[in-house]
Formats: C-alpha cells, sequence, structure tokens
C-alpha cells in the first residue's frame, strides 16, 4: 500500500499553474476515485490510464482503493494532458513490500509530465503545451517529459530541460534506468488540419507593398506613425479609397518580434488551439481581421466552459482590423472600450476567470454612409438619407472613438495623378524607420516595463516627457473649445512623442501640432511635414 506524486500543470486562462498528482492505493472499497475539480476529459483519464497501463505490460492495483488527488484541489483543471502523470503515479503508488526493487519507480519530485495516453500506452499530442512550459519555467529550469512531436515547440523556452517521449513504456524505462530504454513506440500523430488549397493565411500579406499605394500621401504618414507608436488608427472613406489596402501593409511596417514578445504571443495561439505541434514559433507580428458578423466571445474571447482567447488577444502585438466597424454588432463595438484603453481583456465566468493581453494596434474601417458612396466633397452618388447616415456614423463616436488615436479620411486617387517617387516608398524603407523609431522608444522605458508610447500612462508621461510651453498651450485651447477630452489630450501627447521619435529629436511644438491634425482628421501639409521630419531624421 503506498502513496506517490507526480507534477503536471494547469492552464486557467493565460496562467499556468503546477499541479500535483497525489495517487494513494489502500485497502477499502474498490474503487478508483478522482478529486480535485477535474472536467470530463481528466476524470475519463481513469479508464484511458487503466487500459495504458495494462497495454503497455503493467499492473492496475485491482482489490484496492485507488485515490486520485489533483492539488490545489479549489483550482479548476481541464485538458487530457493529465494523463501521464496520473498513470505514472499510480504505477509508483501501488509498489507493495512484496514488489521487487527493480520494478520499483521512483518519480522525481522535480520533473513535470505532460501528455495524453492512448488505450495501448502511446502518448499524443496535447494542446497548450507552451503556455504549460512557460509556467513550469517560472519555478526555475525544470525536466518536462512531453509527447515527442512537441519537443519542438517546448524548447522554444529557454533553460529548460525537454525529454520527448513516445509511450508510456518508455518514460518509465528513462525514469527506473535512464539509457535502458526499449524501443520506442510509433509516434502518435495528431490529425492535421488541412485548409482550403486557396487558403494562404498570414503568408498572403508577405507579397503586399506599401510602394503599391497610390497617393494617400497623407494616409500613409498616419500609418507610419501609427505603426511607430503603436496607436490605434481609424480610416473613413467611400469604398475604393484604399482603406483596406492600407490597413493591410501596416504589418509589413512592424519589426519582427523579440523573443520575448514572439514567446508570448506563441503561446496566445497555443492557448486559442491555433498552433499545431510542430509548428514554429511566431516571429512576425499577426494580422487578425475578423468579419463583422463575429460575436463578442470570438472578437473578446470566453466560450462555454473553458475561456479562449478571442481574435483581440490573439492580434497581441499585432494588427486587429476591424472592416466595416459600423456594422459590428454593438456588444461587440461597447466591449471593445477595455482593451483599446488597458490593453488586456479581463473575463469572468461562473467557475474561472481569466487574463488575457490584448496589446494589438486596433485599426477600424468604414465607409461614409452604409451604401459606401457618400463623398463629403464633391460629386457623391449616395442615396442614402441623411437620417441614414447620422444613424451609420453615430457608431464611429462616442467613448470608442475617443479611444482611437490617429484619425483619417482616405480619398480615392485622382484619376491621370503620376507618381510621387517620396510618396511611394517600399514598406522596407519605411519599417527601417519604425524599428529605429522603436528602438528609441525601448531604450526610453527600458526601466519602467512599457514597449511603445502608446502603453504609457497619462501621470508618467507629464511627470517624465512633458509638453514643451507651446505645445501645452496648443493642447489646453483644443481642451478650452471643447474639440478634445482629457483622454483624447493624453493620447494626442503620445502620438507627438512618436512624431518625435520618427525625427529622432526631442519633443517640439511642432510635433504636437501635427499630432492634433492627425487626432482630429484635420488635413495635413505633407510638404511641410518632410521639412520638418526629414532634416532632423538625416542629422541623427
Amino acid at each position: 500500500m503506498g502513496y506517490a506524486v507526480a507534477r503536471t500543470v494547469s492552464v486557467s486562462g493565460a496562467t499556468g499553474h503546477l499541479v500535483d498528482v497525489g495517487v494513494d492505493v489502500s485497502n477499502g472499497q474498490v474503487a478508483t476515485a478522482m478529486v480535485g475539480r477535474p472536467d470530463t476529459a481528466i476524470s475519463e483519464a481513469r479508464d484511458r490510464c487503466r487500459s495504458a497501463l495494462i497495454n503497455s505490460g503493467f499492473d492496475w492495483p485491482g482489490g484496492r482503493r485507488v485515490t486520485i488527488l489533483l492539488s490545489p484541489a479549489d483550482l479548476p483543471k481541464r485538458g487530457p494532458h493529465f494523463d501521464l502523470a496520473i498513470a505514472l503515479a499510480v504505477l509508483s503508488a501501488a509498489a507493495t513490500r512484496d514488489t521487487r526493487p527493480e520494478d520499483r519507480l521512483d518519480i522525481p519530485g522535480d520533473h513535470v509530465f505532460l501528455g495524453e495516453l492512448s488505450l495501448d500506452g502511446r502518448l499524443r499530442s496535447v494542446p497548450w503545451v507552451l503556455p504549460m512550459v512557460i509556467a513550469a519555467a517560472r519555478r526555475g529550469p525544470t525536466p518536462l517529459v512531453v509527447p515527442e512531436p512537441q519537443v519542438p515547440e517546448a524548447v522554444l523556452v529557454p533553460g529548460m530541460t525537454v525529454i520527448g517521449a513516445r509511450s508510456l513504456e518508455q518514460v518509465v524505462s528513462l525514469l527506473r534506468e535512464p539509457g535502458t530504454a526499449p524501443p520506442p513506440a510509433p509516434p502518435v500523430e495528431p490529425l492535421a488540419e488541412r485548409p482550403l488549397l486557396s487558403w494562404r493565411g498570414q503568408a498572403r500579406l508577405d507579397g503586399l507593398d506599401l510602394a503599391d499605394v497610390r497617393g494617400s500621401l497623407d494616409a500613409k504618414f498616419a500609418l507610419e506613425v501609427a505603426a511607430a507608436g503603436g496607436h490605434h488608427l481609424l480610416l473613413v472613406g467611400p469604398k475604393g479609397a484604399g482603406k483596406t489596402m492600407l490597413a493591410e501593409r501596416l504589418p509589413g511596417l512592424l519589426p519582427d518580434l523579440s523573443l520575448d514578445e514572439a514567446l508570448e504571443v506563441t503561446a496566445i495561439h497555443s492557448l486559442a488551439g491555433r498552433f499545431p505541434p510542430g509548428s514554429p514559433m511566431l516571429v512576425r507580428p499577426m494580422f487578425c481581421a475578423p468579419h463583422h458578423s463575429s460575436s463578442r466571445t470570438s472578437v473578446l474571447g470566453g466560450g462555454n466552459g473553458r475561456v479562449l482567447p478571442g481574435e483581440v488577444s490573439r492580434a497581441h502585438l499585432g494588427v486587429l482590423f476591424l472592416d466595416e466597424f459600423p456594422l459590428f454588432r454593438t456588444d461587440v463595438i461597447e466591449g471593445l472600450r477595455e482593451p483599446l484603453e488597458n490593453g488586456d481583456v479581463y473575463l469572468a465566468r461562473a467557475e474561472e476567470t481569466a487574463t488575457f493581453p490584448a496589446l494589438a494596434q486596433v485599426v477600424l474601417a468604414a465607409n461614409q454612409c452604409p451604401c459606401g458612396d457618400y463623398v463629403a466633397s464633391g460629386l457623391s452618388a449616395c442615396a442614402c438619407s441623411e437620417r441614414v447616415r447620422r444613424h451609420y456614423r453615430a457608431k464611429l463616436a462616442g467613448p470608442v472613438a475617443d479611444r482611437i488615436d490617429i484619425t483619417r479620411t482616405v480619398t480615392p486617387p485622382v484619376r491621370g495623378q503620376g507618381r510621387d517617387p517620396l510618396g511611394e516608398e517600399s514598406s522596407a524603407t519605411v519599417r527601417r524607420r519604425v524599428t529605429l523609431a522603436r528602438a528609441r522608444q525601448a531604450a526610453r522605458y527600458a526601466e519602467r516595463g512599457w514597449r511603445l508610447n502608446a502603453h504609457v500612462p497619462g501621470p508618467a508621461l507629464e511627470e517624465s516627457w512633458p509638453l514643451p510651453a507651446e505645445g501645452r498651450a496648443l493642447i489646453e485651447t483644443e481642451l478650452g473649445l471643447g474639440r478634445l477630452t482629457r483622454r483624447g489630450a493624453v493620447r494626442a501627447h503620445r502620438v507627438a512623442l512618436t512624431i518625435a521619435d520618427l525625427r529622432g529629436a526631442d519633443l517640439d511644438r511642432t510635433d504636437v501640432e501635427i499630432a492634433l491634425q492627425l487626432r482630429q482628421d484635420r488635413a495635413l501639409d505633407v510638404a511641410a511635414i518632410r521639412r520638418h521630419v526629414e532634416p532632423a531624421r538625416e542629422a541623427g
């Protein structure tokens, strides 16, 4: 009669917790009891583990009572990855005084075991491996045993010792006598997802270049500023003006993710079930563009049972593009307030709460009327009544619009308009400037924990990087006229700081003036902006 413990990991929201799987084998009523708030998948592990042990040549403790405790007991636990730890703990606890020493199993207390068992004892791949490895790594370098196909995913976390295994028998042999394991069983490969042949996912963005966009020089400058500082952007204009074309080129202006950032983003996609085993780490910022018919749960996160991240979290440190924004459901629009302001999503359910990061650049695109033909200046083919247009535009006003840093009205290029060699720069050229500006921000906030200007709280801006006196006077004038809210003033301050970073110089009055023009959708003098930005950049 004995007791044994094996360790595994449970994921709650975006947080991982180490779990002790304790097994007690004793005399009493013959039964297998599992306690500690397991879900259905874990409760069914009793039958999977029994068959896996027997079919692997081991014995299940028959004629005795087996009690399995998942500790801490108050933490909800989900997923099939508990199987391996349960089977090992049962095998270790089943040893009796008559068991030969070579048949006993001692489980190292520092090892963590992840894996689902098939009935013949082979290990199957499990979801959420990367966030579970990150959780284990926070306790220090910990040896992990994972299904062999998921070793490439687990080793993405620096400093971890990862052991890939194909079967329960192989794991037991490795623990009893390292180096004398039997020949590994054939791996159980997960069912491959087979997308439509015409669907290329993120790869379709690789061929998009900013140089393809004709005209729209002010919108391109706004796109560059948004990319450099991580600012939210609203593009308004008639259909065919190029709003989607501009938004889809924003990811191409962003630099690659750092190692820490790549781990964050990859872990979120693993939580969402969008990271197949064996896939490489995500090193490019993601571009997520949900359809306007998407539900609140799919955009913000949630779900029945397990709480999963939504599109706004999958786009973490990348771009979330909401095309035809006024057509989104009202509950989705209202639910964007917190992510736009705080950069995270807090979801509360009856038995589980979860917080997911959501530091995505949100790009909203909208027509000026439901039919898309309305043009504020010039000839318009719009057949919508003014009442219909007002109702449509109301979705672009209010609390959500106040959380947008930059607003631009995009107009179609004029027929016969020639190329502007200075305005039609490639994405690579603009990305180099954005990378330099972001490097300045990283150096500035190295001791503060922020990444970009868009993430800095207002009080910290006022205290450490205040506006110059003339720039402050411009902000106060707009506040006095009611054309700017206090929240808008903070966001204009952030945008002005980004423009200064693009110049590589200190913040001045002109930076504030340009920031106000970008926020309030006022006309930009692109030539004047070039005269202001380029000399300082070249001198730097």
